[in-house]
């Protein structure tokens, strides 16, 4: 795919003028506002020079070729450890499922389809509703071995949803690109408030745990903020690393997943994919060129892909692709 970035932020895709975020309007109306508050929340967060490139040499294939950019959004990715990729289709109202060699096996149907995890339970969560000014979203399960997995709802009337967490005992975290505070519902469907409120961080996107700790990319944070949330002890949240060093070309970070003990972060506006040492915040780029990343994971029991060597990353072009790192 013909893709080239106009002096402006905007790209250009077979000769057509579009922009490279969700809802164009009401994103740079919130890094506006939210951005140099943000970037000021933790000064002590490392903002060093432009991000070197990483060690590791890694390798980009199309798993599953686009078409017209946007249209085509694919949102989010998950493994449901059985052999089956499940890609969220913001555009087409749906969740895709994949087989390892790239064939698609089924649909779901799901209005506004985004994040998308597997559950302590072994269900797929989804969220539904994915937009930033609708008021009605919430969190959709299917199981993922049933021969037509039927979406039935779990949460409802949740405004901005976007991102999604699940933790060992079932908990949801979602991320809200409009919003402070990051929401948390218990496994009966009931909102725990306080952890919200103390979660307060205004326009996360991409979530993801380890151990006890959850992390979460800021999307409206013109400085490519990382940050960290402790499960039991939100409102002691810290800044891990800031990824833009030059605010005016800001990565607008989306989804991520962890990796040989790393964080692998989806660099929307920059087109990378930047590995972050979620210790130190020291950082580095894993691949460049990607068009319009959304979501990364790491493979989970899907065929011969290896969880130590391949990445499989959704774009808003449409394409699914694998990246294997040495």
């Amino acid at each position: 795919m013909a893709t080239r970035r106009d002096s402006d932020g905007e790209r250009k895709v077979h000769g057509m003028r579009i922009r490279s975020t969700a809802v164009v309007t009401s994103l740079l109306a919130a890094m506006a506002l939210a951005g140099p508050s943000a970037a000021a929340a933790d000064s002590r967060a490392p903002l060093g020079t432009a991000l070197r490139s990483c060690q590791e040499q890694a390798r980009v294939e199309v798993f599953r070729k686009g078409g017209v950019p946007l249209l085509d959004w694919r949102e989010n990715l998950e493994f449901d450890g059985r052999g089956t990729l499940w890609v969220s289709h913001v555009a087409k109202h749906r969740v895709e499922g994949y087989a390892p060699d790239g064939t698609l096996r089924t649909t779901v149907p799901v209005t506004g389809a985004g994040g998308i995890r597997r559950g302590p339970d072994g269900m797929m969560y989804v969220n539904f509703g994915v937009n930033p000014l609708t008021p009605h979203g919430g969190i959709m399960r299917f199981d993922p071995s049933a021969a037509h997995p039927t979406p039935r709802k779990v949460v409802d009337g949740i405004s901005g949803v976007n991102g999604l967490a699940i933790d060992s005992a079932g908990n949801f975290y979602l991320s809200r690109e409009l919003s402070t505070g990051i929401l948390k519902i218990r496994p009966d469907g009931t909102r725990d408030e306080a952890w919200t409120r103390a979660a307060d961080i205004f326009g996360t996107n991409g979530l993801d745990i380890i151990g006890d700790q959850l992390y979460a990319s800021v999307l409206t944070d013109l400085t490519s903020r990382v940050v960290r949330i402790p499960l039991d002890d939100p409102g002691r949240h810290t800044t891990v690393a800031r990824l833009s060093p030059n605010p005016l070309r800001g990565k607008l970070l989306d989804d991520m997943t962890h990796f040989r003990g790393d964080l692998v972060v989806a660099g929307f506006g920059s087109g990378e994919l930047i590995r972050v040492d979620p210790a130190t915040g020291n950082s580095c780029v894993l691949v460049k060129g990607l068009h319009m990343p959304s979501s990364v994971r790491v493979a989970q029991g899907f065929g011969g892909h290896d969880p130590r060597h391949h990445l499989f990353v959704v774009e808003a072009s449409g394409r699914i692709v694998k990246v294997t790192v040495a």
